[in-house]
C-alpha cells in the first residue's frame, strides 16, 4: 500500500531585487519530481549536494510550501490542507535533521527535547510523558541518566540518537531522514544505520533516506529515486538500479563506490564542467553539458522520465 505519493512537485525560491525589492526570478530548487513511497519501505533519495534532495523532503512534510505539486500522504492532499488542518497530521510525519549540533536546542535537557513534540500534540499525561520519554531514550541506546543532560554534554552519535528519539516521540508513520549521518564519524555512521533499519522494523515506520552516500543507500534502501538539478533523472528497485544503472549520471555517481577489494580496479567516470544555475535553467537535457553521450536532441529537448520496464524509470534520449 501507497503511503506517500507526489506529484509534479515543485519549490522555487524568489529572488528579491531593486530597490523595492520586488522579485525578478526564482531559484528553482526543486522542479516537477514525482515519486511513491510503499508503507513500511524505505526510499534512498540520491544525487549531489545542491541537487534538490534535501528541499523536496522538506516540502513533502510542509516544512517548505510548494510552490506547485500534489502531496498525497495516506490518501490525502497535504499541500491543500490549511495550517490547522496540517497541524493535526504533522505527528504522523517527523524529519531527522542532518546536522545534530544545530537541530538540538542548547537550553533544554534531552528529556525536555524529547518530550516537546509530546506536549505539543498533547498525546500523553505527565506521568505517561515520563514513561515514554525512558523507553523512547532505551529504544535509541541511551540510559535514564542522560535525560537530564544538555546537549553539549553529548557526543555527536548521542545527539543525533536523541534526534531520532524526538522524531519516534508521536508515533509517526513517515519520517524524512535527511542526511543523518553525513556530519558523524565514520566509526559512528554504522551504528546509526542499523539504529535507523532496527526501529525501522519494530515500529513499522516508512522513511525518505536522503544521502549523497551510494553506498549506504544500497543497504538501508529499498527503492532508489535519482536527483540532478531539481528533477529525478532515474528510479528503480535499489537491485535493479545497481546492477543495470541506464542514465550516465547514476553510472557516474555508482563509480564513486570504493571497492573494498584491492585486486579490482575501479574505473572513476570523471564529470567534466560545471552544473548549470538552478536560476536560468538550459534547454534540453540538464545534464547535457557534463554528458559524455551527449548527441544534438540532448541540447534541444528535455527527455521525460518513462518507464523502461518493471518500474525502471530514467530521464534520457538513448535509453528508450
Amino acid at each position: 500500500m501507497e503511503l506517500l505519493e507526489v506529484k509534479g512537485l515543485k519549490k522555487y525560491f524568489p529572488i528579491k531585487g531593486g530597490f523595492l525589492s520586488k522579485t525578478v526570478d526564482y531559484v528553482k530548487a526543486v522542479d516537477g519530481v514525482s515519486f511513491t513511497v510503499k508503507q513500511g519501505e524505505t526510499l534512498g533519495l540520491v544525487g549531489e549536494s545542491g541537487c534538490g534532495k534535501s528541499t523536496a523532503g522538506r516540502t513533502v512534510l510542509r516544512l517548505y510550501e510548494p510552490t506547485e505539486g500534489s502531496i498525497f500522504f495516506d490518501g490525502t492532499d497535504i499541500a491543500a490542507l490549511d495550517k490547522k488542518e496540517m497541524r493535526a497530521r504533522r505527528k504522523d510525519m517527523q524529519i531527522i535533521f542532518q546536522d545534530p549540533y544545530a537541530s538540538l536546542n542548547p537550553k533544554l535537557t534531552a528529556g525536555e527535547i524529547i518530550g516537546r513534540a509530546i506536549d505539543v500534540h498533547g498525546i500523553a499525561g505527565r506521568k505517561e510523558r515520563e514513561r515514554r520519554i525512558l523507553r523512547l531514550m532505551d529504544v535509541v541506546g541511551l540510559k535514564a541518566e542522560h535525560c537530564d543532560r544538555y546537549p553539549n554534554e553529548f557526543s555527536g552519535g548521542q545527539r543525533q540518537r536523541i534526534g531520532i528519539a524526538r522524531a519516534l516521540a508521536v508515533n509517526p508513520k513517515l519520517i524524512v531522514c535527511d542526511e543523518p549521518i553525513s556530519a558523524l564519524d565514520v566509526s559512528i555512521q554504522a551504528q546509526i544505520i542499523n539504529l535507523l533499519m532496527d526501529i525501522q522494523q519494530q515500529f513499522g515506520l516508512t522513511y525518505i533516506f536522503i544521502a549523497h552516500n551510494l553506498a549506504v543507500v544500497k543497504h538501508i534502501s529499498d527503492n532508489v529515486a535519482v536527483m540532478y538539478l531539481g528533477k529525478i533523472v532515474e528510479t528503480a528497485e535499489k537491485s535493479e538500479l545497481f546492477s543495470h544503472t541506464l542514465h550516465p549520471y547514476t553510472t557516474a555517481l555508482l563509480s564513486a563506490i570504493p571497492i573494498p577489494d584491492p585486486t579490482k580496479k575501479n574505473t572513476r567516470i570523471k564529470l567534466e564542467g560545471d552544473v548549470p544555475s538552478p536560476i536560468d535553467l538550459p534547454p534540453g537535457c540538464r545534464f547535457a553539458s557534463r554528458c559524455l553521450e551527449r548527441t544534438e536532441i540532448c541540447g534541444e529537448i528535455e527527455p521525460e522520465l518513462v518507464d523502461v520496464g518493471g518500474g525502471h524509470c530514467v530521464a534520457c534520449h538513448h535509453r528508450k
